[in-house]
């Protein structure tokens, strides 16, 4: 049974009438007349009756046609569904964001693309750069927005903005005054992400030095987490000035002179899935950069 046979079907019997049923499917009349006979002889049951010179639909035929008519009811609101999502009119996306990215830089563009896109929806999930290249890896989320570079063949990408990586301290601390040394740098007690954190590595990596030669005091799961603490004195923090920013302009901290690396956003995605069309363009409004790369180093106080 095939779904041509059952549009013609359905035809010739709100028709009646073989003649006028090939007209509407623009058909020959014995090509409706041999799909009939064919759904017939393939199920050994008459689905017409021929009395004289007309058709009536069988006891058979009745019952069929109810379900033949909600079949093509599906088929239609499946056609409607692929060209709602063809067509922008319909769809989701899914987006694993770094919390620097997803908590600061997202939410701006994800606020622009549903004015223009209404009736597409975004499913946003926070985690760090290593969970939202998993979740991607995984095929949970279609986009993945991190920082730095993710080295997984699987997964392509490109640079859609930046940040920097910033020392902040409470405004009664030491290093508020003026840079540290070297060794205090060590030896600081620091308050930093988990691993897996961008903020974390691209700081750890910067130093130049085996993460092990780095005192740190507490590791927490958030920039939030991480800002409170430094707020509470518990220890110099490194985030991204996105996370900070609020909090240099209120006084509650302070920016420490020592320039870490300017680090990128990357958009990635898993080089052997498609898109759905709702996600092609999402993937198109957003910005795109040439990479920039810079080193750690101390910077005289300003």
């Amino acid at each position: 049974m095939t779904l041509e046979q059952l549009r013609i079907f359905v035809c010739v019997a709100e028709r009646l009438n073989m003649t006028r049923a090939a007209e509407a499917l623009h058909i020959t009349q014995s090509g409706v007349s041999a799909s009939i006979s064919a759904l017939e002889a393939a199920y050994g049951t008459p689905l017409f009756d021929r009395v004289g010179r007309r058709i009536e639909l069988s006891a058979a035929g009745h019952v069929f046609l109810a379900e033949a008519e909600k079949v093509l009811d599906q088929v239609k609101a499946a056609q409607q569904t692929l060209s709602d999502l063809s067509n922008l009119r319909r769809g989701a996306i899914s987006i694993c964001a770094s919390q620097t990215l997803g908590n600061y830089w997202l939410p701006p563009l994800i606020a622009d693309f549903h004015q223009r896109f209404p009736h597409l929806a975004i499913e946003l999930h926070l985690s760090n750069s290593a969970g939202a290249a998993r979740m991607v890896l995984d095929g949970a989320a279609e986009l993945g927005l991190v920082e730095g570079e993710v080295r997984d063949p699987a997964l392509n990408g490109f640079e859609v903005g930046s940040d920097r990586l910033c020392v902040v301290v409470p405004p009664d601390h030491p290093w508020a005054a003026g840079r540290p040394g070297c060794e205090a740098l060590l030896r600081a007690g620091w308050v930093l992400r988990e691993d897996g954190s961008g903020a974390r590595a691209d700081f750890l990596r910067g130093l130049g030095v085996s993460p092990d030669a780095v005192g740190v005091r507490l590791t927490l799961p958030s920039n939030e987490a991480v800002r409170s603490a430094v707020v509470a004195g518990a220890g110099p923090g490194v985030l991204s000035e996105l996370a900070v920013r609020d909090a240099l302009a209120a006084g509650t901290l302070v920016r420490v002179p020592i320039e870490l690396p300017r680090r990128s956003f990357r958009l990635i995605r898993h080089g052997e899935r498609k898109l759905s069309r709702a996600a092609e363009m999402f993937l198109k409004s957003l910005p795109q950069r040439r990479p920039e790369t810079a080193g750690l180093r101390l910077v005289a106080n300003a």
